[in-house]
């Protein structure tokens, strides 16, 4: 039986990266604590305000640009309509799709005709795609700093799919999610910044069905 490819180097450039940088949470029991006592009072608030900002969006769509440790370059679309549905697809020459219609994730990677399935509970993605997101309850929030241009929060996932530090970076006045940077446990980095972003747009129930039977 072939092993199934590994879920956190999949998603861990893309949208876990942003499911990560959404939520920074793990799938088994924590072994940091969020540095609540070492935030001040406005980091605190300018957390708050992300958090409020996140919980405000129903669907976001838009282009990603994803920027692999040794400058590799992948683009692409993605779509979220929350709760539990989401669709990322990159350019050619890519060949990989990411769908999620509620209950299952399928990773289809065309290049080898393989789609492999996992539970939407099992994964850091539920968090993503949950009603409600509070970064100070499920993610481990290290460090946030704000200027007048970005708003910059760190965190670090101790969860079962990567060990990793994730840095957010939010237009300081419209909160917008910009871009993240992804650090592994060797110090290698992968970024994705998100541009031409909608926020509120109609989507089709069709962009996020799985075919069960693909490659069967």
């Amino acid at each position: 039986m072939q092993a199934k490819p590994n879920l956190a180097a999949v998603l861990r450039g893309l949208v876990v990266a942003t499911a990560l940088a959404f939520s920074g949470a793990s799938l088994g029991p924590a072994t940091a604590a969020p540095n609540l006592a070492g935030l001040s009072a406005a980091q605190l608030t300018t957390v708050q305000a992300v958090n409020k900002y996140f919980n405000c969006i129903t669907t976001l769509e838009g282009k990603f640009l994803q920027t692999a440790p040794d400058g590799t370059e992948t683009n692409g679309y993605f779509v979220i309509d929350r709760p539990g549905k989401m669709r990322f697809r990159y350019y050619p020459p890519s060949k990989l799709d990411i769908t999620v219609d509620g209950k299952t994730v399928a990773v289809d990677d065309k290049a080898v005709h393989e789609q492999t399935l996992y539970l939407l509970s099992e994964t850091p993605l539920r968090f993503l795609l949950d009603k409600n997101i509070d970064l100070l309850k499920e993610a481990v929030v290290q460090s946030v700093s704000a200027d007048s241009d970005l708003i910059i929060i760190t965190m670090q996932d101790p969860g079962t799919f990567v060990t990793s530090k994730l840095t957010l970076y939010f237009d300081a006045r419209s909160v917008e999610l910009k871009q993240w940077t992804v650090t592994d446990e060797q110090g290698l980095e992968t970024t994705v910044a998100v541009y031409e972003t909608k926020v509120g747009n109609p989507t089709n129930p069709e962009w996020f069905k799985i075919d069960y039977s693909k490659y069967k």
